[in-house]
């Protein structure tokens, strides 16, 4: 399956809060995506890497996604080194997708800025043919994504550009709240963290409004690159 747009997270939840609401908009207009999280989430304070299991399932469900894989790094471990970056191309190479989003070039967790390194490392490795891969034993062809874009998570970080979700913040919220073990739920009884909080929950959707705000829009998502954005005419920007 050629993929349109690969998201890829390190935890289980980090696609969702970052692009959950692109995502939707892109399927909705037909375009092909697919999430790939990189670890289970097994060092989170709440919840199991089966109880994650299922409420990514279900989040992929809501947001009407192609599938779901994950790759199965280490929690709290995620390195930008040659095996990673190998697993990791392997998958891009399955699936060619034109565009890959990714987690934030600079955020509070480690995983994520060390995610959006291999992300960005294995993306330029999955474009040279003389790495030669397999898998079930058929040869890979070389395969390097047009774009890739970071998404903002914890920090409040400067995007590039603001995409236009108007209309999709809803289905962006059911797929976060999804991961009930994760998020705020009063009647949840495991130690709180910082994202287990109302006031987590709600700066999510304040967050969209804002970035909506400041493009004239009523919500939006933002990004950033280490590449140019580039546009074939001037009002290609809203």
């Amino acid at each position: 399956m050629k993929l349109d747009i690969l998201a890829i997270g390190a935890h289980p939840d980090d696609v969702e809060l970052g692009c959950g609401a692109t995502l939707a908009k892109e399927i909705a207009m037909g375009k092909k995506v697919g999430i790939l999280d990189l670890t289970q989430g097994e060092m989170g304070t709440r919840g199991t890497p089966g109880i994650r299991k299922i409420e990514a399932t279900n989040a992929a469900h809501v947001l009407g996604v192609q599938f779901r894989e994950n790759l199965y790094l280490p929690d709290g471990f995620v390195e930008n080194t040659k095996s990673y970056q190998m697993a990791l191309l392997k998958v891009i190479r399955t699936y060619k997708p034109d565009i890959v989003l990714t987690n934030a070039i600079d955020d509070r967790h480690p995983d994520h800025s060390r995610a959006s390194q291999l992300t960005e490392t294995a993306c330029f490795l999955s474009g040279l043919r003389k790495i030669e891969t397999t898998v079930d034993n058929k040869k890979q062809e070389a395969w390097r994504p047009k774009h890739i874009y970071h998404y903002i998570q914890w920090k409040n970080l400067i995007p590039d550009f603001v995409v236009d979700v108007s209309g999709f913040l809803d289905q962006k919220m059911k797929s976060v709240l999804a991961y009930k073990s994760q998020f705020y739920d009063k009647t949840n009884e495991e130690p709180n963290t910082p994202i287990s909080t109302q006031n987590f929950v709600e700066s999510i959707q304040s967050r969209a409004r804002d970035l909506g705000r400041l493009i004239g829009t009523a919500a939006g998502e933002g990004f950033m690159t280490s590449q140019y954005v580039a546009v074939k005419k001037l009002d290609d920007l809203l």
